[in-house]
């Protein structure tokens, strides 16, 4: 037991150990001609987000609900859980069908994208997450409009449980609502850092000519625009912020759910958006 004289000092220790950490965890703030328009630190309530309810596409598994998102000490908790559940088939198509797992997804209520205004040409996302464990497990973190995928999509990270150390970005565009005419745009990462253990920042910077995606204050890749990727094509289009994870489909492969883990959790601590 700690005598009492001594728990002053211990607090001091503590407290100032916590703020050291905060301040090196709290990502690399952009130069001053950055400015920033949106953030969350989910610490007070999900009032900036729609919250889906339903399933999903790409073959995955699991239903959205409200019932698996949290807010504890300041972090957004997605949980997902293995339960044999009956709800609609996607948020927008209420014929109900079966599904194998829970777990949670939220989109920003606001729109990102460039206008015609002059030095409104460049948008900053950036967000703070620890990533969930276990075979079958596709967290994400990505941007997109409706209908898709004439607005595009940007995937900034996008993920497999048991990979722990690999994350991957996309692109996706089209003229035609459900046809996606983007080719080679997959980009794998190796992070020689297990993304399950702890938090690590992922960003990305979207421009009329290009697309970068960083990683913990690293440039990982370029897109440059080009016929492969469309990305000149997405410039005036707005897109929406999103946070989930989806469980088995096609980006998990041909592996049986009896193989995946039974619970995972996605915590995400912070999300900003800048422009300039």
């Amino acid at each position: 037991m700690i005598k009492k004289v001594f728990f002053p000092l211990l607090c001091a220790v503590v407290v100032l150990s916590a703020c050291m950490d905060k301040q090196k965890n709290n990502g690399s703030p952009p130069s001053s001609d950055w400015k920033i328009i949106f953030e969350d630190n989910f610490d007070r309530d999900l009032s900036q987000w729609n919250v889906w309810y339903g399933g999903a596409y790409n073959d995955e598994i699991q239903l959205y609900r409200p019932e698996q998102l949290s807010l504890k000490e300041g972090v957004l908790h997605i949980r997902t859980e293995r339960q044999v559940i009956q709800g609609p088939t996607t948020n927008v198509d209420s014929t109900q069908k079966s599904f194998e797992y829970v777990s949670g997804r939220i989109e920003s209520k606001e729109l990102f994208g460039f206008s015609e205004l002059e030095g409104d040409r460049e948008y900053r996302f950036v967000a703070r997450l620890k990533l969930p464990k276990g075979v079958g497990m596709w967290p994400a973190f990505w941007t997109y409009g409706d209908p898709w995928p004439t607005q595009g999509e940007i995937d900034i990270l996008e993920a497999r449980g048991n990979r722990p150390k690999q994350f991957q970005s996309n692109l996706f565009y089209g003229t035609t609502p459900g046809i996606n005419m983007n080719k080679d745009t997959e980009v794998e990462y190796e992070a020689d850092l297990n993304l399950t253990d702890d938090f690590f920042v992922y960003e990305m910077i979207w421009k009329a000519d290009r697309i970068e995606i960083w990683f913990e204050g690293e440039l990982k890749h370029t897109y440059l625009a080009d016929a492969n990727n469309n990305i000149d094509q997405m410039a005036l289009k707005k897109q929406k912020v999103v946070f989930n994870n989806a469980v088995g489909g096609w980006f998990i492969g041909n592996m049986s759910s009896e193989s995946f883990g039974n619970s995972a959790v996605m915590e995400v601590d912070w999300v900003r958006v800048y422009k300039r």
